[in-house]
């Protein structure tokens, strides 16, 4: 896609879908991991911000799984902020003990542990949304990740767009609205850089192996299967 298409077609849809979950009276905490998805999420609320008018800061959470890359990577999002001029927050939590105590996977721990922290820091701010950079086809790979553990039909729903995370602070997805292709056209049109955890490929966690081999298998068979389950999910939630 080139620039100009780009510009034409998936910056107003951004931007349209955008100014459904963000108003100029908010105080929006971006999750940021450093990520490709999560850089452009936070690069483009901070031009949003600019025209709106709505406070912006950004939060990392270090896991503590790995070490000098998770230190590297804490670094980066700190350089990006700086550069770009944008308040920043950086926590550390402590998986393993998490896990330990509630006897969960390390991956349900790093999500617990990740959400206990983004609430406290989004409560010491003053946060009015917390927004996190999921995009469709994290949305997709929850609904068949659901539907292969067996779910009830909220399961199917997927990844909301909006939800609770306190009484004060909502979590909002901007940009659901957009692919991870789109995601990362819009970090290499604007010439931004990122990070990238190697832990995404490992097969050994379901989730990885949905997106780097069952969907794209399914993709050969329908190549429209994101925009097929989307839909379905939209009509399942408005059934429920």
């Amino acid at each position: 896609m080139t620039k100009k298409s780009f510009n034409a077609s998936v910056l107003p849809k951004m931007r349209a879908f955008c100014a459904r979950l963000i108003n100029q009276k908010d105080a929006v905490l971006v999750g940021f991991s450093g990520g490709a998805d999560s850089v452009c999420l936070l690069h483009f609320l901070n031009y949003l911000s600019r025209e709106k008018h709505f406070r912006l800061a950004a939060v990392h959470i270090n896991h503590g799984l790995r070490g000098r890359a998770a230190t590297a990577d804490a670094a980066f999002c700190k350089q990006f902020c700086a550069a770009h001029h944008i308040e920043f927050f950086v926590e550390k939590a402590d998986v393993k003990k998490i896990a330990r105590e509630y006897n969960l996977s390390p991956e349900h721990a790093a999500r617990k542990a990740r959400y206990q922290k983004l609430s406290q820091v989004a409560r010491k701010w003053g946060a009015t949304k917390l927004a996190l950079g999921h995009h469709l086809d994290d949305h997709v790979e929850t609904i068949l990740l659901n539907l292969l553990r067996g779910t009830k039909a909220k399961g199917l729903t997927g990844i909301p767009v909006r939800r609770p995370l306190t009484s004060s602070v909502e979590i909002v997805r901007p940009l659901l609205c957009i692919t991870r292709e789109e995601t990362e056209t819009y970090v290499k049109q604007n010439g931004l850089s990122y990070v990238t955890d190697q832990t995404n490929f490992d097969d050994k966690f379901t989730r990885n192996w949905v997106r780097g081999t069952l969907l794209p298998l399914l993709e050969t068979k329908q190549p429209q299967i994101k925009q097929h389950l989307a839909q379905m999910a939209q009509e399942i939630a408005r059934l429920i």
